[in-house]
């Protein structure tokens, strides 16, 4: 065999094994889940894999199938740890060949994943990380978010909270979810007074020293003192309140949380927030279903990133079906611009101008009840997405 025939040879096998992969894919859709498994957050990324796969079951009506395609869900492990979670987005999309990938849950992980998106010009469905800065000024045309931002976090707690009279501090961690809430909570706020800003780390678990400052800037003031506590995974933050806030008239006030977390809350009846979401609050029968489910499943109810990861399975599912089960990217992009899907919390909208999520939130004020081992969030009214004017903040 000559030096032209082996190479000729060599280059028929690889067409063929290229061949033989298209056509074992092509009756497949390819979904990478690349989410924080293990970290911090895991608990948040285990409920969002638990909603994702819930969700795509109920969408395809039990069958894992839209218009004859199989779906096929790749895990991908990106730790927490931004340059991992870069690498693994591009491994599925590159190694696994994932038409469309969803993830993840920390938003410093997701700021260094929207690069690789529009390197692969493929679709990032954006499921539960929180920063404005992922559809903001970070963004590109390739990414989605079903999860709230930073914004309408904000704007719905300011409901609770922007009354004259009322002087506020917040409690955040350092980093793009701690610092990107303040911000936009700050934006929200029109009428009470924001007075002190005080940032920990993430790994935090001694808030005395933080306490401190901020019981400092408050405790003279007159009228309505509040601390605002966004905070998410490890450490509790509520225990400030063993500092005896109620000796200065100092309150505490946040938003949702995971179930576990929210058995700090008891500590508070009568707190006011806004939450993304809580089983017992939407009426619909997406939600319905997903509770039904999850009780059959766990014995418990589902929790605040299940109804995500549900979310992010109803969107793609409703896309594809759309689309008659094709995934070009180009093609999926027109489809979902504009794209109204049932979900959990009711009916979201993907904005045309920067692909998030417009979706109601929920004012409430926490009951004891002693049936429930959390604080329970009972609603005071729905915060509907035209009620919220949540800023465009990317440059397209």
């Amino acid at each position: 065999m000559t030096h032209i025939t082996r190479r000729l040879a060599v280059l028929a096998l690889a067409c063929t094994a290229s061949l033989a992969m298209a056509q074992s894919n092509k009756g497949e859709i390819r979904i990478a889940h690349v989410y924080d498994k293990t970290g911090p957050l895991e608990a948040y990324a285990k409920q969002t894999h638990t909603g994702l796969m819930m969700g795509l079951d109920y969408a395809t009506g039990g069958t894992m199938m839209v218009n004859g395609k199989k779906l096929v869900v790749i895990e991908k492990d990106s730790q927490f740890k931004p340059d991992v979670g870069r690498a693994q987005l591009a491994a599925a999309y590159a190694d696994d060949k994932a038409d469309i990938a969803i993830g993840p849950t920390g938003s410093g992980v997701a700021l260094a994943m929207l690069p690789v998106a529009a390197e692969y010009k493929k679709i990032l469905l954006v499921e539960p990380a929180v920063a404005d800065s992922i559809t903001g000024d970070k963004w590109n045309k390739y990414i989605f978010r079903t999860g709230r931002n930073s914004s309408q976090d904000a704007i719905s707690n300011a409901v609770a909270l922007d009354k004259a009279g009322v002087s506020i501090a917040t409690l955040a961690q350092d980093y793009a979810f701690g610092r990107d809430g303040v911000k936009a909570f700050k934006e929200s706020i029109k009428t009470a007074k924001i007075v002190h800003e005080e940032y920990l780390p993430t790994s935090t678990t001694d808030f005395t020293a933080g306490a401190q400052r901020l019981i400092d800037k408050l405790k003279d003031l007159p009228g309505r003192k509040v601390i605002w506590i966004i905070w998410a995974g490890a450490g509790n933050p509520f225990k400030i309140a063993d500092l005896d806030l109620k000796r200065y008239g100092i309150e505490i006030a946040t938003g949702g949380n995971i179930l576990p977390a929210m058995a700090a809350y008891k500590n508070f009846p009568g707190m006011e927030g806004a939450t993304y979401y809580y089983f017992g609050i939407p009426k619909n029968k997406v939600n319905d279903a997903l509770v039904a489910q999850h009780y059959t499943q766990f014995k418990a109810p589902p929790d605040f990133f299940t109804a995500g990861g549900f979310s992010a399975a109803m969107a793609v599912v409703t896309a594809l079906k759309k689309t008659g089960g094709d995934t070009n990217t180009n093609k999926l992009i027109q489809t979902m611009e504009g794209m109204s899907f049932d979900t959990p919390k009711g009916t979201m909208t993907f904005r045309k101008e920067d692909h998030q999520a417009m979706q109601s939130m929920y004012h409430f004020k926490i009951k004891v009840d002693p049936a429930f081992a959390w604080g329970v969030p009972e609603l005071v009214r729905e915060i509907k997405p035209e009620e919220m004017d949540v800023p465009v903040r990317n440059k397209r």
